[in-house]
């Protein structure tokens, strides 16, 4: 169907799909109070995809078209960003709507990507969408942090706790960094270290990722985040530290909620944590490395953490660090940000989806903003967002590279070591390296 097409409705058509969203939403989700203004299209990535946009979508809705939105595939293409919630002067939920039109569709049909990531983690006690089961899990975590006492120098006292009872934090991990990428656990490690944490790991419930969300299985959405919640609890903890992803922290931030998981624990995400050890001096990040080099910066500010949850609160945390890490004068902000940045196109499951070409097309817009900053490096702390970034420049040819938040601050507290700089471009691969001359001692002043 064409945009020009006409959409003939035959009389008495009433729209059940509508209404049954009506009914689950707080105030209805206000579906009845659009204006028709084209707010929520015209800052939309997703308008135009398969000749569909929020507006369209909705007033399809609205007039009962059940049978055309059942099935349609551009609810797999919209990320649930929440955008155009931000720009609608009436607050009209339309991802909430694009949630529940997910579900119309027979769970076996949803995206097999979304599909299968899910059920792994259904099946395993870790809740890794990647099928890691505990044992792995807690082999990669004894390996590498054991690598790391034995082969660099100052860290012989390095630990990653497992199942440590009575810490404070509870630590949940993405599966791909023990999967593909176990080098990136240590510049964390490192980071928590020197902060002085007391925090552990769960040999279950650690998978950060949640792709029940995505796939609009509110039942296995609320399996998955209890599973993890009750280990936290179990273990006597009293914060649920989220690492560097997104989607994983608003999952078990929403999901508490959505599905009424009685818990006192608190769900907290971990730049806002970086930046108050950086301002109580537990860290003390420099940015001397980059006075001559002048390497320019950005950052993805992620929607699940900024937008659809802890707000720009979280986003000037986020430049807080970054800025103390590379200097002020060499951060550039992508136009527009925080609450009203761009969604990448990483985050709704898309990257999972089987829709490359529509994700592609889709983060342009964000290709295009990166490139007008200017900047060398995308730093985001979402492993979503990281994912699309990166695979936007390969193809997209943008020469910029896409780094975790992790990375950033342990290099400029001097404790990233060689093998710890796989985002890292040239231009960085020997600068500040622990024991070389000119890189300053992470312990230094410290008993």
């Amino acid at each position: 169907m064409s945009e020009t097409e006409a959409i003939k409705i035959k009389n008495n058509r009433k729209s059940s799909f509508i209404q049954k969203v009506k009914d689950i939403l707080p105030e209805g989700g206000n579906l009845n109070l659009c204006l028709t203004c084209g707010a929520c299209a015209s800052g939309c990535p997703a308008t135009g995809l398969e000749n569909m946009d929020p507006r369209k979508f909705l007033r399809m809705a609205a007039l009962g078209l059940d049978d055309e939105i059942t099935g349609h595939p551009w609810v797999w293409m919209c990320s649930q960003c929440q955008r155009c919630i931000y720009v609608c002067p009436m607050a009209i939920n339309i991802p909430a709507l694009v949630y529940e039109a997910r579900q119309l569709w027979p769970r076996e049909e949803r995206p097999k990507g979304i599909l299968a990531s899910c059920d792994m983690a259904l099946r395993n006690d870790s809740c890794s969408a990647m099928g890691t089961p505990p044992d792995d899990f807690i082999f990669v975590v004894e390996d590498v942090s054991e690598e790391i006492r034995e082969d660099q120098p100052g860290w012989e006292n390095l630990q990653a706790p497992m199942d440590k009872e009575g810490a404070e934090f509870f630590l949940t991990q993405n599966s791909r960094e023990p999967v593909t990428e176990p080098e990136e656990m240590g510049p964390l490690w490192k980071i928590l270290h020197l902060a002085g944490v007391d925090w552990t790991y769960g040999s279950t419930g650690w998978g950060g990722e949640n792709y029940c969300m995505f796939l609009a299985d509110d039942e296995s959405w609320k399996a998955t985040t209890e599973k993890s919640i009750r280990k936290a609890e179990s273990l006597g903890c009293k914060i649920y530290l989220n690492t560097e992803c997104g989607h994983s922290t608003y999952s078990v931030w929403m999901g508490v909620q959505r599905h009424k998981i009685n818990t006192d624990l608190e769900i907290a995400p971990i730049v806002p944590y970086y930046a108050r050890w950086i301002r109580e001096g537990k860290l003390n990040p420099s940015s001397e490395w980059n006075k001559e080099l002048k390497i320019r910066f950005t950052c993805q500010d992620p929607c699940q953490q900024v937008r659809k949850s802890f707000g720009d609160p979280l986003a000037e945390d986020l430049r807080f660090v970054i800025k103390a890490c590379v200097g002020e004068e060499n951060f550039v902000d992508m136009t527009p940000n925080r609450s009203n940045n761009f969604c990448c196109g990483g985050g709704g499951g898309y990257l999972q989806s089987g829709y490359t070409e529509a994700r592609h097309q889709y983060g342009k817009i964000k290709f295009d903003q990166v490139m007008a900053t200017g900047a060398k490096y995308v730093v985001t702390p979402c492993h979503n967002c990281h994912a699309q970034i990166h695979d936007l420049e390969e193809h997209f040819e943008g020469g910029y590279h896409t780094i975790h938040l992790w990375t950033l601050l342990a290099l400029s507290l001097g404790a990233l070591a060689e093998t710890e700089r796989v985002y890292l471009g040239p231009d960085l691969a020997e600068v500040w390296l622990p024991g070389e001359p000119g890189t300053p001692d992470p312990f230094a002043g410290r008993k």
